[in-house]
């Protein structure tokens, strides 16, 4: 199965070289990359053209939703796969995925890569803190090569956010990424609800496809949109409940499709509350 990979950019071409190198080194298949490079000005655009490599252009920063669905027009595959710059994908990380989606009677599922973080996270759905280097310069690729096989994470429920797998029946079903989230903060739990209203019941992130993610903050040089508050106003509940409740995210995943819906009454008496305090 061959995936077309958007991947979003923004003036971040040591960490997008190694991001695409490493694709291209550790992929079983041979994926289809679409880069959409926001600006542009630190040569990225130069080197695309010198690689052969497609990629759709904004000459200013539109973030990742309209980054991302412009880059769609572009994939030519099924298989729509959202990944970061930042991120480094390791040996097997598109054959776990690959034999996971073999594993769904149909379409309707999403799926998200394991990331492994150099920072100590909150996040069980992540695997932290191992620190391989934070920037592409320090970066321990051959210390990693031979550890990664150690760090163990059963799949898991509650995939949300990049490297993320979706077929292309359901992106096109839900119209791609929300634009009025742009730049995009909250646009990953958003599409993951959209994606639930649409039907999709496996939300599932895979243990054994592993990515390195060396979390280069690119939100910290733009302003965000207050994408809490846009989630709440648009469905009525909030991410973090929709999360915990509906995609039962960082339970391990026993190889059944989430239940319906949360229990009315929950859902009832969480929605109140979000009224009495906005």
């Amino acid at each position: 199965m061959v995936f077309s990979i958007l991947i979003p950019t923004w003036n971040n071409l040591p960490y997008l070289q190694l991001c695409i190198a490493s694709i291209q080194e550790y992929s079983a298949f041979n994926h289809q990359i679409i880069v959409h490079v926001n600006e542009g000005v630190d040569g990225t655009l130069a080197w695309l053209k010198q690689q052969g490599i497609e990629f759709t252009y904004t000459p200013q920063n539109v973030g990742v939703c309209i980054a991302l669905n412009m880059a769609y027009k572009l994939a030519k595959h099924d298989y729509i796969l959202y990944m970061n710059d930042d991120m480094v994908p390791l040996p097997g990380w598109d054959t776990a995925l690959v034999d996971m989606i073999t594993q769904f009677p149909s379409n309707a599922f999403y799926l998200s890569s394991t990331m492994i973080e150099p920072e100590e996270s909150a996040n069980n759905c992540v695997l932290s803190p191992f620190d391989y280097g934070r920037t592409p310069e320090l970066f321990q690729k051959e210390k990693l090569l031979k550890e990664y096989s150690s760090l163990l994470k059963p799949h898991w429920c509650g995939a949300t956010w990049p490297p993320s797998l979706v077929h292309r029946e359901f992106w096109d079903k839900v119209g791609g990424y929300s634009e009025e989230f742009s730049p995009g903060l909250y646009s990953d739990p958003d599409f993951s609800m959209k994606l639930w209203q649409a039907g999709v019941r496996y939300f599932v992130g895979v243990g054994n496809s592993k990515v390195y993610h060396f979390m280069s903050k690119s939100t910290g040089r733009v302003k965000l949109n207050n994408g809490r508050k846009q989630f709440v106003k648009k469905w009525g509940i909030t991410a973090s409940f929709f999360k915990t409740h509906y995609l039962q995210m960082g339970k391990t995943w026993l190889g059944t499709s989430l239940p319906q819906s949360p229990s009315k009454i929950l859902t009832f008496l969480h929605r109140m509350r979000v009224k009495l305090s906005s």
